[in-house]
């Protein structure tokens, strides 16, 4: 588990000089083990060398880094965490080929699992867009649902109203023919008193009920 050694040489190792970014500089006076580490647990490949406790190489390597062979048996890359380039010079071609070849499959990995990390990433991404918009839209569904409840109960409450005005109208008109029947004949004034009253009775009645449907309405209409 974690991090584990999967090839070690022997190399000379050089940094560039940061002063005139050409020249090699040395950071060892002999050759000193080098090793191809893999952390499992993080999925990441590092370059590592000790000088005796000193380390001279901690390079992680990165989708975008390039180990370049430059002779039969030296080769570079450029560090930009580390802010340098790193040179390797090995007693034969074959260890400069493997460490080549290491290289070049351990890039490959990364850029995969960075790939698929950015994948998981939109997907997860993606969900999440997914989820918000299904929640808006069954916000308004509820909605319109509730606009269309809305909607009936306004109908309901205007047919009563049309049905109220239109029982007024009835009970003026046989208001009015009371009055004119009064004006006739005397001797059915005290008849014609007492539907009056009955009729008034059930207009001041009828009247109410307009105003109250006519109160709920507005209410309903000003929430809606």
């Amino acid at each position: 588990m974690g991090e584990q050694p999967i090839f070690s040489t022997r190399a000379h190792v050089f940094q560039i000089d940061p002063n005139t970014k050409k020249n090699w500089v040395p950071t060892s006076k002999h050759a000193v083990t080098v090793s191809y580490f893999y952390d499992s647990t993080r999925n990441v490949y590092r370059i590592i060398s000790l000088d005796g406790s000193k380390a001279i190489i901690n390079s992680t390597i990165t989708p975008n880094m390039t180990f370049t062979k430059t002779s039969q048996k030296f080769g570079q890359w450029a560090d930009s965490r580390a802010n340098t380039v790193y040179g390797l010079g090995f007693s034969s071609e074959h260890h400069l080929s493997k460490v080549t070849e290491l290289e070049c499959v351990s890039s490959q990995a990364n850029a995969v699992h960075s790939h698929k990390t950015e994948l998981n990433q939109t997907i997860q991404e993606l969900e999440e867009t997914l989820k918000v918009k299904e929640e808006e839209i069954e916000r308004l569904k509820q909605e319109i649902d509730n606009a269309r409840e809305l909607q009936e109960q306004r109908d309901s409450l205007t047919q009563k109203l049309q049905e109220v005005e239109i029982r007024n109208k009835d009970l003026e008109g046989q208001l009015s023919d009371l009055e004119q029947r009064l004006e006739k004949s005397q001797n059915e004034q005290e008849a014609f008193r007492n539907n009056l009253k009955t009729l008034l009775e059930i207009l001041d009645g009828k009247i109410f009920e307009l105003t109250e449907l006519r109160d709920n309405l507005a209410k309903l209409l000003e929430r809606s």
